[in-house]
């Protein structure tokens, strides 16, 4: 069973959302340092956390995070971004900036961060995917979550024997500012968080924190036209 209380934790995008909503969570369950990571440090407000400057996308930074943050035994891979690309008509540019954010970022804030955590005893990776990860209607957003789902997949079994559990968190429309153009049932960012945590603690491979998560993995074993009613039309 993975602690928090006593840990050491680093929260890619934790200026905001998700992110600030986990790096409040952490410090309410006893850790004993968050890191909360932003392109701009100025931008986090936890009184009590530690601002640190990511860029997820550029080598050079993840790597000067990693030196600075030598003690972290729990990572969560929170920062994300939301492209939405068109497979057929949008730049293929706009499709490859959406997978240097939500799947190569996440791929170099753990690369650089497994040698830490295995050198600090063990600890836990937590990637934040999308019920999108299984539901295929936001182009290359919807592509980038999957791949984040595959990789989170590979990499449980690679860091098991390093002494470092991997949970991933689906989820759909959380309450934050970023989604309050939508007009959909949300959940909030407080209740994810306490979800994402429970699921830490517990070792659990995924957490499914909302009730559109948790129907549409049950129906992934179904034929295509169950999750997606535009086929059956």
């Amino acid at each position: 069973m993975t602690a928090i209380e006593g840990s050491v934790a680093l929260v890619t995008g934790g200026s905001r959302g998700i992110g600030r909503a986990v790096v409040a969570a952490l410090y309410e369950r006893g850790a004993k340092k968050v890191y909360a990571t932003a392109r701009d440090p100025r931008t986090v407000t936890h009184p009590d956390a530690v601002p640190l400057a990511l860029e997820v996308t550029d080598p050079a930074s993840v790597a000067a995070a990693a030196e600075q943050a030598q003690d972290v035994t729990l990572l969560i891979n929170n920062a994300g971004a939301s492209v939405n690309a068109n497979f057929l008509d949008t730049p293929v540019d706009d499709v490859r900036r959406e997978f240097e954010t939500n799947f190569y970022g996440p791929l170099l804030v753990t690369r650089a961060f497994v040698p830490v955590i295995e050198r600090n005893g063990g600890g836990h990776i937590l990637n934040v995917h999308s019920v999108l990860s299984w539901l295929g209607i936001a182009g290359s957003y919807s592509a980038s979550k999957a791949a984040l789902w595959s990789m989170t997949n590979s990499l449980r079994l690679d860091v098991r024997e390093r002494g470092i559990e991997v949970t991933g968190l689906h989820v759909g429309y959380v309450d934050t500012d970023l989604t309050a153009h939508i007009d959909a049932p949300k959940v909030t960012a407080d209740s994810v968080a306490a979800q994402a945590l429970d699921g830490i603690e517990a070792d659990a491979y995924e957490v499914l924190a909302d009730d559109i998560s948790r129907q549409v993995k049950a129906g992934l074993a179904a034929d295509p036209a169950v999750l997606y009613g535009q086929l059956a039309a």
